[in-house]
């Protein structure tokens, strides 16, 4: 998957890093993958860094979205990080507020978060 650079499992969660050319083949496999990852590592959260997304449209939201649904209903929370503010409002133009994640300035927030449970 080139559009997705890695899922690594980083304390009780799995970080999840989503490149700016991820493609809808890609999105499937990441779903699968994911979906199976988070049952087999029995994770709390789930981490989407999307610090390397320059711009957004409505498939990437709708991605987001996607994957914090399939975390939800595996039991572990989602939170987004490293989202630049031009994407901030890019997604709130697009009418996608995106109410199943949580936003967190860094991973290091994410992971503190989680923890506190």
């Amino acid at each position: 998957m080139s559009g997705v650079t890695s899922i690594n499992l980083v304390e009780n969660a799995l970080l999840v890093s989503i490149q700016d050319d991820v493609t809808d083949t890609e999105i499937v496999e990441l779903q699968d993958t994911l979906s199976h990852r988070i049952a087999k590592n029995n994770v709390r959260g789930v981490v989407l860094d999307i610090s390397s997304l320059e711009i957004v449209d409505t498939f990437v939201g709708r991605v987001i979205a996607q994957l914090a649904g399939i975390s939800r209903l595996l039991a572990a929370e989602t939170y987004v990080v490293g989202m630049r503010p031009a994407v901030a409002v890019t997604l709130v133009e697009l009418g996608m507020y995106l109410p199943e994640t949580r936003t967190a300035l860094s991973l290091t927030h994410a992971l503190s978060q989680l923890r506190r449970g």
